[in-house]
């Protein structure tokens, strides 16, 4: 497997992932700041051009968040047992990467996108926050009386919320509501996330 990925992106949730999985795999970065996702080789990789981008044993490509993480979760055996906990638990990771992400993240660091002009930028960041703080409330209610998304096992959804969580912590010091936060220590402590974050220079 080849992980195609960009240092401390979301495809740093499935870098912990294949970490966690310990099978073999090859890693190759994609220069967001450079543009590099928009050009050959990686549009030939991926056409969607963007991180992350998995190419399997057989040469197919996945694409998108969720669904590599819970075709590596399967591969592995780290998919929730119970059918409530696994569907809570995609819940989560669709919110995290949908909404949090697409949503919350992408008007904090890609302003530009949502708004052309200078003059709205600040009301662009002020509604991008506003729906990652709603998210993090959200998924501290989602967190309550667990270690994790979908119970006390860790599975492929807990990568998803630990990269917005890295982002809010580390990227915008953000305070994490109580559960998030104690979610967040967990998964830092965990062996694959801290070989993760080595890997990709980030600690």
């Amino acid at each position: 497997m080849k992980l195609y990925y960009a240092p401390g992106a979301c495809s740093i949730g499935i870098h912990v992932l294949l970490e966690e999985i310990g099978k073999p795999y090859q890693t190759e970065p994609v220069n967001l700041r450079d543009g590099a996702q928009f050009k050959p080789p990686f549009t030939s990789v991926s056409p969607k051009a963007k991180v992350p981008a998995l190419e399997r044993d057989d040469g197919s490509v996945l694409t998108e968040f969720p669904v590599i993480a819970r075709w590596l979760g399967r591969q592995a055996n780290l998919l929730p047992k119970d059918d409530e906990a696994d569907t809570r638990a995609m819940e989560a990771m669709e919110y995290a990467v949908g909404t949090m992400h697409g949503q919350g993240f992408a008007r904090l660091f890609r302003t530009e996108r949502f708004a052309p002009s200078a003059a709205d930028h600040d009301a662009v960041k002020s509604a991008g926050r506003e729906v990652v703080e709603k998210g993090f409330a959200v998924l501290d209610k989602a967190l309550a009386s667990k270690n994790y998304i979908a119970g006390n096992e860790f599975s492929p959804a807990d990568t998803a919320l630990f990269y917005v969580e890295f982002w809010a912590a580390k990227r915008l010091n953000m305070k994490l509501p109580a559960n998030v936060s104690a979610h967040f220590d967990r998964m830092m402590a965990r062996p694959a996330v801290q070989r993760a974050l080595q890997q990709e220079g980030l600690n």
